[in-house]
């Protein structure tokens, strides 16, 4: 099957968008499936206000008609809310093709949280369930969320839950980090919306390690001296980190995952998280992690956790079982024939 996926989100970005897609596209095409993408790599882009480190991707109908004719997919999912995301919509309506969507990041909030001004929460989810509304399945990665979605009137809501890799994140000797114990880690974005206050005003003792970047370090570095922020880790490094913590600690109330509470878990270290979807669904009460009202609770209670049987709790979750998933809400888009102008623009596409 030639599968075509649509994505604004895409490297150099570190995120658990790009993360999710570069793991499914590698299952699928071990599945034997023929993956393309349509994706910012070689296009003019500029970075969203407010937030640099995210980039907009512009093109025309035209030229996004071209490209999928081109491509002549057999299913198109669209990961993502943004132009490029919106223009392949466009595309798919205009020429009758059926497609999937992928439901990533509650962005309502995210822009509530940056433009604190009456009406844009709900403005957000309107928007959201517009683009989604045509969807045959808007996949989301919680059963938490879909029922929020539910509650928000979106329709054909899947789940599609993710995957971490085992061979990757796993316990390990525990002396990455020479740092005073115990250490309270944050892995993940340096936002706003990200809750990151929480983790800084945290009253714990040892080291508080933070993993990542994003346009609130220098103030947060600023507020707390004393923490080490480690900016961006990758592969071995990224790993040994996780499994170096005595605990990972999810202070986001707004994520639709949180695939990095995976990544602890399979690394044998337990998350603290607060009672908000996406911890309910990943962490198992007790054994993986501690979800509690609050973090300083959920931090002294999950450092008693066996870290055995955090790793072994995270073993349900597999990257394979996320693309089977994803396979099983696909639906077949129709044809679309490509015009005597775009098979010579087809040649330059990129893959």
């Amino acid at each position: 099957m030639r599968i075509l996926i649509v994505t604004d989100a895409w490297s150099p970005q570190v995120n658990g968008v790009v993360r999710t897609l570069n793991a499914l596209i590698t299952e699928l095409r071990a599945k034997g499936h023929e993956v393309r993408t349509i994706n910012p790599e070689g296009r003019p882009s500029r970075p969203l206000p407010l937030y640099r480190e995210i980039t907009l991707t512009h093109t025309t109908v035209a030229a996004m008609r071209a490209e999928i004719a081109a491509i002549a997919p057999d299913v198109i999912h669209i990961a993502t809310e943004g132009p490029l995301g919106w223009t392949a919509r466009r595309v798919c309506l205009r020429e009758g093709l059926k497609f999937t969507t992928g439901f990533h990041t509650r962005f309502a909030e995210y822009a509530a949280a940056r433009i604190p001004l009456p009406g844009v929460l709900s403005l957000g989810w309107r928007v959201l369930r517009r683009f989604h509304a045509p969807s045959q399945a808007v996949m989301v990665p919680t059963r938490s969320i879909g029922a929020e979605l539910d509650r928000r009137k979106f329709s054909n809501v899947k789940i599609w839950t993710r995957g971490v890799d085992h061979a990757l994140f796993k316990p390990r000797p525990r002396d990455h980090l020479d740092l005073p114990r115990p250490i309270i880690l944050y892995a993940g974005r340096l936002a706003v919306e990200k809750g990151i206050d929480d983790f800084i005003a945290l009253k714990v003792k040892g080291s508080k390690v933070l993993v990542g970047d994003g346009p609130e370090r220098e103030r947060l570095q600023k507020l707390a001296p004393d923490a080490h922020f480690l900016g961006f880790r990758h592969g071995e490094d990224y790993a040994r980190t996780h499994a170096a913590a005595d605990v990972m600690v999810f202070p986001s109330r707004t994520d639709t995952f949180g695939l990095v509470m995976l990544e602890a878990m399979a690394s044998g270290t337990p998350v603290a998280a607060y009672d908000a979807p996406s911890p309910l669904d990943v962490v198992d009460n007790g054994v993986t992690g501690i979800i509690a009202d609050t973090l300083e609770d959920a931090v002294a209670r999950a450092m008693t956790l066996d870290r055995q049987a955090v790793a072994e709790g995270a073993r349900k979750y597999s990257w394979r079982t996320c693309a089977d998933m994803f396979e099983s809400w696909l639906v077949p888009c129709g044809r679309i024939t490509p015009r005597r102008h775009e098979e010579r623009f087809a040649v330059a596409l990129p893959r």
